[in-house]
């Protein structure tokens, strides 16, 4: 069979046998998108890009407060004790401590946030925030806007694994007059690490179920060249089965810094397959899916009386969906799998300058979304062979494109921290036309430690591409679903100092037209519609201690975290409307960590305690209705380190509590593993 062939071309990416149809990326763009990419590279050799954050350390445990963090939760940079946003930081010292193995398992700890994992250790997990969906949290890898346009399912689909994380960055709340359309209820950005010194590093795990993993990591500086690379190796068994899986991953990032400004670029290649067992149905145990994600951006940033920063991007995410695993006991009606492929493309600009009256920033961004596939998009005018498959054609494609405009104000005056902004958006191929999203955030220095915040935004959220075209024995889309729009107030009061910290805040969320795949009573398919409104309102708070020094004469005791939320919400449409999504959602969560000692040199044990209580029930493969048991799950790790050097065992799941995140799958049990670490020093 014919295959196609990728390339570069002029001043986009395009496939080099298609450039000629309609649905290479940058044709289908038109003259807009390519002056805007244009403008974009050339001020991406004079501009100035801020991720959420830029520092390397922040931990409460290593004594480094977080006031002069500098942090993003609105488009001008500012430091954490400006912000009147809701942001958390999980550091490196942090990651390294808590007993998780993945990306999704981490976030399982962090306050507000929903993680509903399908695949053992993060092989696929939906992300959600303050009782939103999967698709309303906007994924950014060291500030790139890497969420996904056909579903929300592959959002965490990272080229990155743990070890090179250097710190995540969630800011709870909405966070489209900072980021754009799609941080409807937040966003979280992943900052990896850089090349900041020169060493080698190197990373091994086993354990029950066939499970390794191997991560290898470069870091070398050289005057004003830094690079970092990684490469993670991972497979298991599976845990019951069709739940096997493996990973590859690979990653780059190059830095150089030449007195104002720095240019930095990333590359990135992830590639997974898992069995699916029941992830969409239980009544299909041996599904199977096969991601390949390639990524690239580029970066630059300049600092002076007026600072510029530039980003360009690109991003292409093939998928093959299996309903039944290698054809095995295929129903007679199943003619082939499912093939997608979705490509983004995006720049963007933002100046920032401050003044006597504050502090003023100017940005725009433009997105180009495209899909081809044989289920999802318009009908094509000739069918194309799937790229990198023995198999398969694309016979349907959708391409829409994005453009914002954002302007906002800072002021500080006395303990008052003021931020006032909007973001002006006209999204293409819909016919929404262009509309306005405002938000202002509040903040008060009530004491040096304490601190009063509150905001008011509003925010949208763009259908995905499977909201609008997907089809298939139990489920049918909608092309003609309107954007989900929200407003959200929330308020909150934080205490901080070197040794402790403590949180406790609220929101209110009105949402309109949320995007939901329900069904009516009678009905036996799922379809996506809007809703009509939906009301959440949410408690959120959180304590960090610093035992060994709020104890003192103690050595055991090192550190305690706690951290607790609720939230309530409800709808007002159809009597009796089964909801899949909207309504099923995280009502309670605690999570408890403690780190002590042994009373051994270097060893250190570290407990993660979490209680889970969601909303609602679902639908077993009989039809039987089960409403959802709330559960403890309780992890343990075990570990030394001396100097470059560290052994630890873990239990995931210690107890072996039986339990499940979405319907009928059920998520493993005690889980045993083995792992090692080693860094060195290189010229």
């Amino acid at each position: 069979m014919k295959k196609r062939q990728f390339s570069l071309k002029g001043s986009g990416l395009c496939f080099k046998k298609w450039s000629g149809d309609k649905w290479a990326v940058f044709n289908t763009l038109h003259r807009e998108i390519k002056i805007g990419i244009l403008a974009a590279v050339y001020f991406t050799t004079l501009g100035y890009h801020q991720t959420l954050a830029n520092t390397e350390s922040d931990s409460i445990s290593s004594k480094i407060t977080l006031n002069e963090i500098q942090v993003s939760g609105k488009r001008a940079p500012g430091i954490y004790q400006e912000t009147g946003r809701q942001i958390a930081v999980i550091s490196r010292e942090q990651i390294e401590k808590l007993p998780a193995q993945s990306i999704q398992g981490l976030l399982r700890t962090a306050l507000g946030v929903d993680i509903r994992e399908r695949g053992p250790l993060g092989m696929q997990a939906d992300i959600s925030m303050r009782g939103g969906s999967f698709d309303q949290v906007m994924i950014l890898l060291n500030g790139i806007n890497v969420t996904d346009p056909q579903t929300g399912h592959y959002g965490l689909n990272l080229p990155v694994d743990l070890a090179s994380v250097e710190r995540i960055e969630i800011l709870r709340g909405p966070a489209a007059r900072v980021h754009g359309p799609n941080a409807f209820d937040g966003a979280i950005n992943f900052v990896t690490k850089s090349g900041s010194e020169n060493k080698v590093s190197a990373q091994l795990t086993a354990g029950d179920h066939g499970l390794y993993n191997l991560h290898a990591g470069l870091s070398h500086r050289k005057g004003a060249f830094g690079n970092y690379f990684s490469a993670q190796k991972g497979a298991s068994d599976g845990y019951i089965d069709n739940t096997d899986f493996d990973i590859l991953n690979l990653y780059y990032r190059g830095q150089v810094t030449r007195e104002q400004s720095k240019f930095s670029l990333q590359l990135g290649y992830n590639d997974k397959s898992y069995g699916a067992n029941s992830f969409y149905s239980a009544s299909y145990p041996n599904q199977f899916d096969a991601n390949r994600t390639l990524f690239a951006a580029a970066s630059m940033e300049s600092s002076g009386l007026i600072r510029i920063r530039s980003d360009v991007y690109w991003r292409r995410h093939h998928d093959r969906f299996e309903l039944f695993r290698n054809y095995i006991g295929a129903a007679s009606w199943y003619t082939g799998h499912n093939y997608h492929l979705s490509e983004t493309a995006g720049a963007s600009l933002n100046a920032t300058t401050s003044w006597s009256l504050g502090t003023t920033s100017l940005g725009a961004e433009l997105r180009s979304e495209s899909i081809w596939s044989n289920v999802l998009g318009l009908p094509m005018d000739k069918p194309l062979d799937v790229p990198g498959e023995n198999e398969g054609q694309f016979t349907r494609s959708f391409n829409r494109t994005n453009f914002s405009v954002f302007a906002e104000h800072n002021i500080y005056f006395g303990r008052f921290d003021l931020s006032g902004g909007v973001l002006i958006n006209r999204h293409s191929n819909s016919g929404y036309g262009v509309d306005w999203y405002p938000g202002i955030d509040l903040s008060y220095r009530l004491t040096t430690l304490l601190k009063w915040t509150a905001s008011y935004n509003r925010s949208l959220r763009m259908p995905t591409f499977t909201d609008l075209f997907y089809s298939g024995p139990t489920n049918v889309g909608n092309p003609n679903l309107k954007p989900e729009r929200a407003e959200t107030y929330e308020t909150a009061f934080r205490l901080r100092n070197e040794t402790y910290s403590a949180s406790v805040g609220g929101f209110y969320r009105i949402g309109r037209d949320l995007i939901d795949w329900g069904r009516i009573p009678g009905e036996t398919v799922y379809t996506t519609s809007n809703i009509n409104r939906v009301e959440a309102l949410g408690t959120e708070a959180a304590a960090d201690l610093l035992l060994s020094e709020l104890i003192p004469g103690q050595t055991l005791l090192r550190s305690l975290s706690v951290n607790y939320s609720y939230v309530w919400q409800d709808k007002v449409s159809d009597e009796g409307y089964e909801s899949y999504y909207v309504l099923d959602h995280l009502r309670q969560k605690l999570n408890i960590s403690l780190i002590h000692g042994l009373g051994l040199p270097n060893v250190d044990i570290y407990w993660n305690i979490q209680y889970r209580d969601r909303a609602g029930y679902y639908t077993k493969s009989d039809g039987t209705r089960v409403d959802h048991t709330p559960f403890w799950l309780t992890d343990l790790r075990v570990s030394w380190n001396k100097g470059n050097y560290g052994l630890y065992a873990e239990a995931s799941n210690l107890f072996d509590a039986t339990y499940s995140d979405l319907s009928e799958l059920r998520q493993p049990g005690l889980w045993l593993k083995l792992g090692a670490r080693i860094e060195l020093k290189i010229l």
